[in-house]
């Protein structure tokens, strides 16, 4: 094993947790490896909301490129963040044992969220979960990695923002003032990390695939299943968690209108041997409960 695996990541505090994480794992069995960091589009421009960037794939793009022009052989991804469908060429080699699903609201104090209350994401998904549940409340733009978001609030008069759980414990940073949204249904894929490698790079892709790790894959397939056959990607207020309970998937999964008023969810449990096909199912069930109907007027909104 005398080559160097370059492992391609962003260089936030989380990203290079993530991508280190994956090099211990790689030369724990025996691999050599080299980590380089690249800035994304999603790290650079920080004052407009993911979903206007109008990028598929906004922190994924420039690890992309730098795969398929051979600067890294190997790119290291929170799995939530990669579009659904990925360019010609790369393809997912492993998913991580998956940490929490959990978003937790983070506040400097206790807050009593039965009175108005501003708090602060920058995902749509999380906005209009947020308003479903307290509609007086108001919900504020906020970007940056999890530090730079975490010192936001601190700087701010806003009463919590929202945050993935996952990403806080990974550096961390979950602070003393959190409350578990349980309520709350995560981005497909939430809390799971992804390594993607060039179809192409056999040597690459049998090294990563020994990563694998076989539940978090196939729960997380299902529901980014579910995503692609909705359509949403940054776009849409869309949620969705799988989780296997002996030998079935307990599945649930939402789509919203964007200011929240309207909700559409799914609940199912699936046979695992009828899992390969059951996300795609599910999208075009709640498609036919009305879902078509809430897309339709996301687009129009959006423009898209």
């Amino acid at each position: 094993m005398n080559r160097v695996i370059k492992i391609g990541t962003r260089d936030s505090q989380l990203a290079l947790w993530q991508a280190h994480t994956v090099q211990e794992k790689l030369q724990a069995l025996g691999y050599s490896t080299k980590i380089i960091t690249v800035k994304s589009t999603g790290d650079l421009t920080l004052d407009t909301p993911l979903y206007e960037l109008g990028i598929t794939g906004v922190f994924t793009k420039t690890l992309d490129t730098a795969m398929l022009n051979d600067t890294i052989d190997i790119a290291v991804h929170s799995l939530k963040d990669v579009p659904t469908a990925l360019p010609k060429g790369i393809l997912q080699g492993a998913v991580l044992n998956r940490a929490s699903t959990q978003d937790i609201l983070v506040t400097k104090q206790p807050v009593d969220l039965s009175k108005p209350c501003t708090i602060a994401t920058g995902s749509l998904r999380r906005k209009a979960q947020w308003l479903h549940k307290y509609p007086n409340h108001t919900v504020v733009n906020i970007r940056g990695n999890v530090n730079t978001r975490l010192q936001k609030l601190q700087d701010s008069p806003w009463q919590g923002a929202i945050f993935a759980k996952a990403g806080l414990q990974r550096i961390k940073l979950l602070p003393e003032n959190y409350t578990s949204l349980e309520w709350m249904i995560p981005a497909p894929a939430q809390g799971a990390m992804v390594v993607v490698g060039l179809q192409k790079d056999l040597f690459c892709m049998q090294a990563i695939k020994k990563l694998n790790h076989l539940p978090s894959q196939l729960c997380t397939q299902l529901e980014r299943d579910f995503l692609k056959t909705l359509e949403g990607g940054c776009t849409a207020p869309i949620g969705a968690l799988a989780k296997i309970q002996g030998d079935t998937i307990q599945f649930t999964g939402s789509l919203l209108s964007l200011d929240g008023s309207k909700k559409i969810d799914i609940e199912k449990i699936i046979p695992l041997h009828l899992a390969e096909k059951a996300g795609e199912d599910m999208a075009k069930e709640l498609l036919k409960k009305g879902g078509d109907a809430v897309l339709k007027k996301i687009k129009q909104t959006m423009d898209i």
